[in-house]
């Protein structure tokens, strides 16, 4: 019964009229920025960090959650009339979803993506209503060196899931976890690579790393491309699905709720491997894999609802571990630290009003984005054609006010700036910038743990293997780490031996 109390004690919180107006407000903004190639999630919400410092807590969280499962809808409308992704893990929408509006079926193939994330994001709440206490209870028996080594294995899937190198993705969340480190030591009071820069001794902006490597580096990004958006000529249909199409996409939507539900808890994982996950599932179990690559609507369903559940899912070991699984929720964690908010098991009873307020205000969410995305599809299409030339000035603008306005501090300019150029070049050397701003999140959170765990067995280290849950989970590390690297070893011996 009190998961109920505690649900109906959300809605409350969630129903307020400041929560319901920003909840509103990260929806249409997630919408816009996914429907907008080039921008995203993280970079969006990196920018707009600063604007919640004025807020309440569970305001200023309620906004942001908005503003990534909103991108999740947003993205799929590019993907289907542009066979643009506005998002990453739209992606694999562009497939099946771009065929279908040629093929005359664009409002199908709207409505079902539409659909199917409400569905999936709605059962994927319910789960993290669920299973968030439950995971509470068992976070509460974790120990220093248990947290310690659950933090490694977060950073250490991180890496492994990361696109590209895998060797190149660790040493992006070792320089995150050194970045970290930056400022005085909370312990000795001695200063650590400050280089006698007196800003420094408070530790590296979070604000500054994230507009930088994720904003600013983003539009330097989006600059070189040449823009080419071609609306699709076609009218967009009737929104509604014949019988046949409902038999077809329903399975599709269940088996890709599932998928995305489990990937989305991984760290590492998220919306872009659930979408991926479960478009390859669907070419392999659906009764219309014979019509894959010519417009097949199971291509559409079960990645968006995998990327829209991923998207629900992400949020349960934020809440209950204070461990993000991607990117975004590293910024959540920012947010949530910034505000003055361990996130962790204690959350629930130290913060009800935050846990069941962001919970109930996910499912309200979802009701807005299915209003917010079919009967404004007109609105969204007229939006694409709005040149990237005319947005980016004033992106650059809020950053650099943003970045300013949270320590009042021209310092923090002169960092955002020096981020945007590393993040950039991160980039072109195909060295993905999330790995890095997880280990710089849960860098300085590691080393807290790692010497309370010391203290407490007196200096012996063997005690992360004395611990079972502590030792099982640097097994399961060391498992996942050897079997990414392996690989790639082998292949280097093999072509030093053929040279």
């Amino acid at each position: 019964m009190d998961i109920f109390a505690n649900l109906a004690h959300g809605f409350a919180v969630a129903l307020s009229f400041q929560n319901l107006l920003f909840a509103l407000i990260g929806a249409l903004i997630g919408t816009a920025i996914g429907v907008l190639p080039g921008i995203g999630p993280v970079a969006t919400i990196s920018l707009l960090l600063p604007i919640t410092f004025g807020q309440p807590a569970t305001t200023a969280i309620i906004m942001l959650a908005g503003i990534y499962y909103g991108a999740q809808y947003g993205g799929s409308t590019t993907a289907i009339l542009l066979n643009l992704p506005g998002e990453i893990s739209s992606v694999v929408t562009t497939l099946e979803g771009y065929k279908m509006a040629r093929n005359g079926r664009a409002g199908a193939a709207l409505a079902t993506s539409a659909l199917g994330s409400f569905f999936a994001g709605s059962v994927a709440t319910i789960l993290v209503a669920a299973s968030g206490p439950l995971l509470t209870q068992v976070a509460l028996s974790f120990g220093p060196a248990d947290y310690f080594s659950l933090m490694l294995l977060g950073l250490i899937i991180s890496a492994v899931l990361a696109q590209g190198s895998v060797l190149k993705s660790v040493a992006m969340v070792v320089m995150g976890v050194l970045l970290g480190l930056v400022g005085t030591d909370v312990q000795t009071g001695q200063q650590r690579f400050t280089f006698g820069i007196p800003e420094l001794s408070d530790g590296i902006s979070f604000v500054a790393l994230a507009m930088g490597m994720f904003g600013i580096a983003e539009i330097i990004l989006n600059l070189e491309k040449p823009e080419a958006r071609s609306v699709l000529k076609t009218k967009v249909d009737s929104l509604w699905l014949t019988k046949e199409e409902w038999k077809r996409a329903t399975p599709s939507v269940l088996r890709g709720t599932v998928v995305g539900s489990v990937l989305g808890i991984l760290p590492g994982g998220g919306a872009s491997l659930a979408a991926f996950g479960s478009y390859m599932m669907e070419r392999k179990m659906s009764k219309g894999r014979h019509l894959f690559g010519q417009g097949a609507i199971e291509g559409v369903a079960g990645p968006e609802a995998a990327n829209n559940a991923a998207a629900q899912t992400s949020f349960i070991p934020l809440l209950t571990l204070g461990i993000p699984a991607n990117a975004v929720m590293a910024l959540m964690v920012g947010a949530l630290i910034i505000q003055g908010i361990q996130p962790g098991p204690r959350m629930v009873e130290a913060q009800p009003d935050l846990f069941w307020g962001l919970i109930c205000s996910m499912w309200i969410g979802n009701v807005m984005l299915l209003v917010i995305n079919l009967p404004m599809i007109g609105m969204w299409v007229k939006l694409l054609q709005v040149p990237y030339k005319y947005l980016y000035p004033s992106i650059l603008v809020f950053c650099c006010i943003g970045a300013y306005s949270v320590n009042n501090n021209v310092f923090d300019v002169y960092s955002t700036v020096l981020f945007a150029i590393f993040g950039y070049f991160c980039n072109k050397l195909r060295m993905e910038p999330a790995p890095l701003l997880i280990g710089f999140v849960l860098g300085p959170m590691m080393e807290e743990h790692l010497r309370r765990a010391m203290l407490l067995s007196r200096g012996d280290p063997m005690i992360f293997l004395q611990r079972p849950i502590s030792a099982t989970l640097l097994g399961i590390a060391a498992v996942t780490l050897a079997a990414m690297l392996l690989p790639n070893l082998r292949k280097g011996k093999e072509a030093a031996m053929a040279g």
